[in-house]
């Protein structure tokens, strides 16, 4: 029982940050209007041709809406602990799409070999959505 206790208190602290570093993430991009994906996508070095169609002029708004929007609803989600599994799927998604662009295979930038925060958060991610139950504190059910 006190090792579930353990468990419990560590997944919720993990759910709370990772919603903490999405929705500021989110709100920093939403309060910036100069901020744009553009650079990022325009600059892929894997799967360039992808990315440089998501930079479009055409698409790349509904790009920026959708990365602005998205990361600050999936932080919201997390940290009220609504739609957990879902906002953790999709993060897990968007991080796995924010890591192509920076690798050159092997390397993704100057200092990793494969994996670099973007597998990390996605990892941690996917464990938050197959740990995550209505047991565990949220807005939904308060059972620590």
């Amino acid at each position: 029982m006190k090792r579930l206790l353990k468990t419990n208190t560590a997944s919720i602290f993990l759910r709370l940050a990772f919603g903490w570093l999405f929705l500021y993430a989110g709100i920093t991009k939403i309060i910036n209007p100069e901020w744009t994906a553009a650079g990022f996508l325009n600059n892929a070095q894997t799967l360039s041709g992808f990315y440089g169609w998501l930079a479009s002029p055409n698409i790349l708004p509904v790009v920026d809406f959708l990365n602005q929007w998205g990361i600050t609803l999936i932080g919201i989600t997390l940290i009220l602990g609504i739609f957990v599994r879902l906002s953790s799927y999709l993060g897990a998604f968007l991080m796995v799409l924010y890591y192509f662009p920076n690798l050159a295979f092997p390397y993704v930038g100057e200092h990793s070999f494969l994996v670099d925060e973007h597998i990390i958060y996605a990892l941690a991610l996917i464990l938050i959505a197959s740990i995550h139950t209505k047991r565990h504190f949220s807005i939904l059910g308060s059972k620590m």
